[in-house]
């Protein structure tokens, strides 16, 4: 079992999420004293009778005022058993961006719906965008189940209706657990309650804290972008040079042949260095430097890869992209394209098809796409880039389009088409 799992929170807006945050921080004890006096006082100036948990989350000045999420917020929490990472993200409409941007790394997704009001539109939106980005495993929370007369017939319904939408978009049954809670209360949250005798399933912690994360549907050999060349060039190491980066999918060893890319090059690792000391080897996630047998010449943005199964560089593809910028995306924007360690100039061919996240259907051909709307684009780049599909590997399959102006980020995107796959109801 993982030792860290990433989450993510995801939902409309008012439907408890910074509630469920701050009350997963509260119940693991992961907040000092002092915050949760200040909280306390804040909710008393409110006029509430109880803490206010979401003000643990809601850090912004304009969230407070609003009430409403409107940025991610990162926070990290730990029990007995596990280690978390989790990205609370907005609920309205407009800030879809930043549920893109939450749930791209995430291993679970925490999706709640407010049980006076069920899955609604909203809720299609982000169970579709989930899938669109792969996300493995998703929670339903049922929250706010003590504000309803026959709390039993409500989740059950909200249950049945949404396991019909998450299998078809590619949801296995058992990657999908629903959990009637109350956020305010706790209910079912780290405590099991009393108020839901109709449900004997796992509370939300319980379940975070025995999912499965270690396997990935899909595995790739070694992919490991370079980041920096070091090459100290002092007595005691006078002709060291090594390819320092991060690990992004498989394992390396030494002794293992790998191949450059783009070049096309082979060599042999001889040894897996970090600060502390040589590994015997290295998996996806760890960052170590890597010292090959033979002088090649590699530099920044170039990609060391298992030989058996390397990716061809693409210089011209198809991706699915999420729009995160106002001014709308044309054919023949001329942008950055960053992917992994690499950045390299781009060209957007055409606009192949926007996506209807409700309907589950597509646009042919649009003339533009708009804020937080998905398409299908080609893209074409100065540099090839060195990347999986992005249903085979997540990490080397995802890339963000910049603003060459302005340095600003435009645009989500996977490689391939994943909307081809959430359409057809396949797993991503």
């Amino acid at each position: 079992m993982s030792d860290l799992l990433r989450l993510a929170t995801a939902g409309s807006v008012d439907d408890g999420k910074s509630t469920l945050v701050g009350r997963l921080l509260y119940d693991t004890k992961s907040v000092l004293a002092d915050q949760i006096d200040a909280v306390t006082r804040a909710s008393v100036d409110k006029g509430l009778d109880t803490p206010d948990l979401s003000l643990l989350v809601d850090g912004l000045r304009a969230e407070r005022e609003q009430g409403i999420t409107i940025d991610v917020a990162y926070r990290y929490f730990a029990t007995p058993n596990r280690s978390f990472v989790l990205a609370d993200t907005p609920g309205h409409v407009q800030y879809t961006r930043n549920t893109v941007s939450g749930a791209s790394t995430a291993q679970l997704v925490i999706l709640l719906v407010d049980a006076r009001k069920g899955v609604i539109s909203q809720t299609r939106k982000h169970a579709a965008v989930l899938a669109l980005l792969g996300v493995p495993r998703l929670v339903l929370a049922v929250n706010k189940i003590d504000l309803v007369e026959d709390p039993e017939t409500v989740f059950a319904d909200i249950s049945r209706e949404f396991n019909a939408l998450t299998s078809s978009l590619g949801w296995a049954d058992e990657d999908v657990v629903e959990i009637p809670v109350s956020a305010l209360h706790g209910d079912n949250v780290a405590v099991r309650s009393e108020n839901t005798p109709y449900y004997n399933g796992p509370t939300l912690i319980e379940h975070l804290e025995s999912v499965p994360v270690d396997a990935e549907p899909h595995r790739v050999g070694l992919r490991f972008p370079v980041q920096y060349v070091i090459r100290p060039r002092t007595a005691d190491f006078p002709d060291y040079r090594g390819y320092a980066g991060q690990v992004a999918a498989g394992e390396v060893r030494p002794g293992d042949e790998v191949v450059v890319l783009p070049s096309g090059i082979r060599t042999t690792v001889t040894r897996v260095d970090t600060a502390d000391g040589e590994l015997d080897f290295a998996h996806a996630g760890r960052s170590v430097t890597l010292v090959l047998e033979d002088d090649v010449d590699i530099s920044r943005g170039d990609t060391i890869a298992s030989p058996q199964d390397a990716p061809e560089p693409l210089g011209e593809f198809e991706a699915t992209v999420c729009w995160l910028a106002e001014k709308p995306l044309h054919p023949g924007a001329r942008l950055l394209l960053k992917h992994g360690t690499r950045t390299t100039q781009a060209i957007v061919g055409s606009l192949v098809e926007r996506f209807d996240e409700q309907s589950l259907t597509t646009e042919q051909s649009p003339a533009a796409l708009q804020l937080n709307e998905i398409g299908k684009i080609s893209v074409r780049v100065a540099d090839p880039i060195v990347a999986d599909d992005y249903r085979v590997n997540r990490h080397t399959g995802s890339f963000l389009l910049i603003d060459p102006a302005g340095g600003n980020t435009l645009a989500a995107g996977l490689v391939g088409d994943a909307i081809a796959a959430v359409e057809l109801g396949q797993p991503v």
